[in-house]
């Protein structure tokens, strides 16, 4: 009688010179204590370079020069290691066949030489081992894409898509929002309300992970009665032109982060921005191009479209205006006023 097949185990999957594997229980955690764009990418290293024993109760050595990135101070490294020590995370389990939370840290003690050039030895914490050592699910990240996102929350969209990337049966995938705003990470008593959640934090995320990434990615809201509650995940994979395109945007990104590494400026070309939704064509022509570009500039980190949404549906049934682009502009001022992001 044949044996029954064991499931593959993460800790099985090797990483290759142009990507890391994390285990899909670090990809959808919640963090009680909010991490920042650059722990997040800290902590991924120190993943990969204990990857050949990370499940075995040994200590690992990483240089600190391997962790610095593009920027060249060592205070950041041991801030965001310290922050990495008392950062704990929530996962969730099975106890006894029944839904559970385990509370676990995400880095044990350390010891780093004082000396710049030094080394960083450091342990991963025993309950934390076991997860991994268990983990059958995992996300393989391009490393080249995780130095060029922006944000954390970049960071973290992109991983939850490369974990579920590869599911043969599955391009969607439905979360409260309570549950999509702790996987972000998003601080509490901040982002409260879905237009600024959206407006800060996803759009941005999603329209650079949809530019630097193998998939193309949509957040879409779902709400109960008038109030949105859930949202709708959905990802699909890239054509062979678009692949292109990403190449390039990396390509620009990795321009940008050395001309600011070295203390230069140098213009690069931009990521193309998002194009003007469909759906708002049934509500009026487009305004003019630079009417568009003065808004992001004068609003940084609003959806320029959901604001002309706005304000179309706010001028719907009123005598059109002399002049539609003032209009506009003088419409989205006082609409950042209102909704302070």
């Amino acid at each position: 009688m044949a044996k029954p097949s064991q499931p593959y185990r993460t800790v099985d999957t090797r990483p290759s010179k142009d990507s890391l594997v994390k285990p899909g229980e670090l990809v959808d955690l919640i963090e009680v204590t909010p991490l920042t764009l650059t722990d997040r990418r800290i902590y991924n290293q120190l993943l990969e370079n204990a990857w050949e024993a990370i499940d075995k109760p040994v200590l690992h050595v990483i240089a600190k020069s391997d962790l610095r990135g593009s920027h060249n101070s060592n205070d950041r490294v041991g801030e965001s290691i310290e922050r990495l020590m008392s950062a704990i995370v929530k996962i969730e389990a099975v106890w006894d066949g029944k839904p559970a939370i385990e509370r676990v840290q995400l880095l044990g003690g350390n010891l780093e030489m004082a000396r710049a050039d030094g080394l960083l030895e450091y342990e991963i914490p025993p309950r934390l081992r076991k997860i991994i050592s268990n983990s059958t699910i995992f996300a393989r990240l391009q490393r080249e894409v995780m130095f060029a996102l922006s944000s954390k929350y970049a960071l973290t969209l992109y991983e939850m898509v490369q974990k579920r990337g590869n599911l043969r049966w599955r391009s969607s995938e439905k979360f409260s929002l309570e549950a999509l705003r702790g996987v972000l990470g998003v601080p509490k008593g901040k982002l409260t309300s879905w237009s600024n959640l959206r407006m800060r934090a996803i759009d941005p995320a999603v329209e650079e992970v949809s530019a630097l990434s193998d998939y193309m990615v949509e957040v879409q809201p779902i709400k109960t009665g008038r109030s949105v509650t859930h949202v709708e995940l959905r990802w699909w994979r890239k054509d062979g032109e678009a692949t292109g395109k990403v190449e390039r945007a990396l390509q620009f990104a990795s321009t940008g982060r050395k001309a600011k590494a070295e203390g230069r400026t140098e213009e690069v070309a931009p990521i193309s921005t998002k194009p003007r939704p469909g759906w708002l064509d049934q509500q009026g022509v487009a305004l003019k191009t630079q009417t568009y570009e003065t808004a992001r500039l004068r609003h940084p980190g609003y959806d320029i479209y959901y604001v002309e949404g706005e304000w179309r549906s706010w001028a719907a049934g009123k005598e059109p205006p002399a002049d539609p682009d003032r209009a506009f502009l003088a419409f989205f001022r006082k609409f950042a006023e209102a909704n302070p992001i």
